[in-house]
Order: structure tokens, then C-alpha cells, then sequence
């Protein structure tokens, strides 16, 4: 990259590094309570003006009302016996990040499809942001390409790169470019 290069993690810029076990506390309790499947209550964890910034999909929800009732309980009515699973964490200061999965039952109406009563595997990758012993920001990506897969629709409709993957198909090179 020639010239002046963008500044990076400046949303982490000023992290109260003091602050990492309060951040590892608030957010393990909201995760045992997405597992008990509390929507009601689960303001304990979050501010009000909490924000959900999810990928194309999933939307944002601005406000702890708006995560509710527009990705807690749709996402309960299609996807019934759900237990998340974070695979790895990482906190530090006011942050805290997990991937992992959540494993349910296809009970419910989802992205077009109808109930299967299939069990899927939900992959996600969260980041949030603690300030106050409240989550105030989340950052989502929720694989649900992966999951219309499992259920038997092909979002990118045969033009996904794993064709690259498995060598049916040949990936293209930039103009110029080696091997």
C-alpha cells in the first residue's frame, strides 16, 4: 500500500484494560441466559441503547427492544432446543470476543424455508463492548449461508468458491498475476 495508511482499532483506541474481568463476567451471564433462552429479562446484561450490528441477514437492531423482538424472538421461533456453544474467548479491557456455534432444531420458518425439524450448526463470531457492566455494543457475523445449506438451499446457487475448494472449478487470477 503506497501513501498514508487508514488507522486501525480505533473503536479500541482508549480500552479500560482495568475493566477485563467485570467485561468476562457481564457477557458470560448473557450467555447463560441466551442458553435458558431468557428474552424478557435479559436487559440485565444489556444497556438500553444497546447496539446489534449483524451481518446481511441478520440486519441491526438498535436498542435492547428492537434486539428482542427483532432477532431474539424470530430467531427462538425458528430455531426451537438451542444451546450456544462459544468455542474460544478473548477479553480484554472493556471487549470481549467469542466464536463458536449454536446447535437447534429447524422448528420454525427461516429465510423462506420451512420447518424441517432438522438439527442445524449455527456458526457466529461475536465482539462486544461492556461499559458500565452493560453491553452497549455487538458486533455479529452469523453464518447463515451455512446454515440454508444444511437445510437444503444453495444461497450462492452453485457459485460458491468451495468450488474451488473440491477443483470444480478453476479460481481466476488477477491480470498479471502468477500462480
Amino acid at each position: 500500500m503506497r501513501g498514508s495508511r487508514p488507522e486501525q482499532a480505533a473503536l479500541t483506541r482508549d480500552n479500560d484494560l482495568s475493566q477485563t474481568e467485570a467485561t468476562r463476567k457481564v457477557v458470560t451471564g448473557m450467555v447463560d441466559g441466551l442458553n435458558d433462552h431468557v428474552i424478557d429479562g435479559i436487559g440485565t446484561f444489556f444497556a438500553e441503547s444497546f447496539r446489534w450490528m449483524g451481518n446481511a441477514g441478520c440486519g441491526t437492531k438498535n436498542g435492547l427492544r428492537a434486539f428482542q423482538d427483532n432477532w431474539q424472538r424470530p430467531f427462538q421461533a425458528a430455531f426451537s432446543d438451542k444451546v450456544c456453544i462459544d468455542e474460544a474467548r478473548l477479553a480484554e479491557g472493556e471487549w470481549m470476543a467469542a466464536f463458536g456455534r449454536q446447535e437447534a432444531t429447524h422448528s420454525g420458518e427461516f429465510m423462506g424455508i420451512q420447518p424441517t425439524g432438522r438439527r442445524v450448526e449455527i456458526r457466529y463470531m461475536d465482539f462486544w463492548k461492556v461499559v458500565d457492566g452493560k453491553i452497549v455494543d455487538n458486533y455479529v457475523m452469523v453464518d447463515f449461508p451455512h446454515v440454508m445449506r444444511q437445510l437444503g438451499v444453495d444461497p450462492f446457487n452453485g457459485h460458491g468458491w468451495e468450488a474451488y475448494d473440491d477443483g470444480t472449478k478453476t479460481p481466476p487470477r488477477p491480470d498479471g498475476a502468477a500462480g
